[in-house]
């Protein structure tokens, strides 16, 4: 996450924000709209604004990035380990979590 870290930070430092602990959650909230959006346009449920269906395909892909990203983030600002969280929390029935 540290490269991800890196590359968010460059247009808060540019805008003078504070990356703190509600900037965190609230870029997340954001973000987490836009893959909605971007496949309901991929499925001709949106406008599709002119693009081609690679165009909404790749743009469908980039918006779910961005929220696994923030995601990563956030994680990140609070100390998560996401591979434990996964593992209890999703993959405490299987064999085998994250890693293993």
């Amino acid at each position: 996450s540290n490269g991800v870290y890196r590359s968010a930070g460059r247009p808060a430092a540019r805008f003078g924000i504070e990356r703190d602990a509600i900037w965190f959650l609230l870029e997340l909230q954001e973000e987490v709209g836009e893959p909605t959006q971007a496949f309901l346009m991929t499925t001709g449920q949106a406008r599709d604004k002119g693009r081609s269906p690679e165009q909404l395909d790749e743009a469908f892909r980039q918006e779910v990035a961005d929220v696994f990203c923030q995601t990563l983030l956030l994680a990140r600002i609070h100390g998560i380990d996401l591979t434990s969280a996964v593992n209890d929390k999703w993959l405490v029935w299987t064999e085998q979590g994250i890693g293993s």
